[in-house]
């Protein structure tokens, strides 16, 4: 829904009435994930997309029958399906997606999560999109940060078990799809609910003031990431050179880090980019760093060389292999880059790689799937 907030809130502040086709489910190499958006407008107008282009023309189609009639449907798109097939979903993937009326007295919600995702505050939306029962059909609530839902969702028992799952998936920004039994039974079959999961944008740390910096914040920006450059030493450190970072801070590396692991604003997600390449500054941070529970992926640039020292001078530390081995060092795959903005470009690569869990290697090398499904870590919350 993020990518399509506000055209959608317009039509809804408007008072139109819209449908709203969401990715809830995936299989196979997909080309859309979860939580993926297309608003089919009061005049048909389609914004967003759910496959890439391949089945959007069925689902516009959909959304028109779902805003003439209003009841929601839960459509499933295949490569086996004779409807898949027509629409040239060809992919080898299977999406599920559900098409809702939205407008202000169907979605009355709407308003507060916009509200909500624009203020970078956590919220997520539980949806019911499969039921035995047609009239629990679309039924929704909200759950903060804490876990705390906004109202009862068909039952007690159902409630308290949507409410826990959506605050996990809360914690790690995932959107996700849930199955329960038809009262909430948490073994059971019968329901499904989506939820949608509005954490504020994973944050990447670049610390080291320097040009390649500047390319790492902007393809860190492209990415999603909410972008921090630190830097201890003033002159460089300002925002006119990294015009494309959330924020630019002047101070020690180590020192910046340590508060924002100790007040909580660095979780599984965070990534931590240290560029600086001089063991005065990168020795003490990544001392931090490696110690840390829970980051997504930690990189230090430099030479072989360096490398060699600084892993001997962390060694010298206190840290030991676990620790070590948690290292992304020199940062980056092998792509040949030379220019910063080709070593950001193969950073980038390199977490994205991480996160999934990657090879690196050419597609055209390999067989099989062409997407992959998340790691452990990354599965934890969907």
């Amino acid at each position: 829904m993020r990518e399509v907030l506000n055209e959608l809130l317009e039509w809804w502040e408007a008072g139109e009435t819209v449908a709203l086709g969401t990715v809830v489910a995936t299989f196979r190499s997909a080309p859309r994930p979860p939580g993926a958006s297309m608003i089919v407008g009061p005049a048909g107008e389609a914004v967003g997309s759910v496959s890439g282009g391949c089945v959007e023309g069925a689902v516009h189609g959909l959304g028109e029958q779902v805003i003439a009639d209003g009841r929601p449907v839960l459509q499933r798109y295949g490569v086996s399906d004779e409807i898949a097939l027509g629409v040239g979903l060809t992919c080898g993937g299977i999406l599920d997606i559900w098409v809702e009326r939205v407008n202000r007295d169907t979605f009355p919600e709407l308003g507060e999560i916009a509200a909500a995702i624009r203020a970078g505050t956590p919220i997520a939306v539980a949806t019911v999109v499969a039921h035995p029962d047609p009239q629990w059909l679309g039924r929704r609530m909200l759950i903060d940060e804490n876990g705390t839902p906004d109202r009862s969702l068909i039952s007690a028992r159902a409630t308290d078990a949507i409410a826990d799952d959506a605050s996990g998936l809360l914690a790690t920004g995932h959107h996700a799809t849930l199955q329960y039994g038809i009262d909430g039974e948490r073994r059971g079959e019968g329901m499904r609910v989506f939820v949608w999961a509005f954490a504020p944008p994973p944050r990447m740390l670049v610390f080291g003031a320097i040009d390649f910096a500047a390319a790492v914040a902007r393809v860190g920006t492209f990415l999603g990431y909410r972008v921090t450059v630190c830097d201890a030493r003033p002159i460089f450190a300002t925002a006119s050179r990294f015009p494309e970072a959330d924020e630019v801070v002047v101070r020690w590396p180590h020192r910046y880090l340590r508060e924002e692991a100790e007040a909580g604003r660095i979780d599984a997600r965070t990534v931590l980019c240290v560029l600086t390449h001089d063991p005065k500054f990168d020795v003490p941070l990544l001392e931090v760093a490696l110690r840390l529970p829970e980051v997504a992926y930690i990189g230090a640039m430099g030479s072989r060389r360096t490398h060699e020292d600084r892993f001997n001078r962390l060694r010298e530390a206190g840290l030991g292999d676990a620790e070590l081995d948690r290292l992304a060092s020199p940062i980056g795959l092998d792509l040949g880059a030379r220019t910063p903005e080709e070593t950001a470009v193969s950073i980038a690569a390199e977490i994205i790689a991480q996160r999934w869990g990657g090879s690196g290697d050419p597609l055209r090398q390999r067989t099989g799937r062409i997407h992959h499904d998340p790691l452990p870590s990354e599965a934890a919350g969907q």
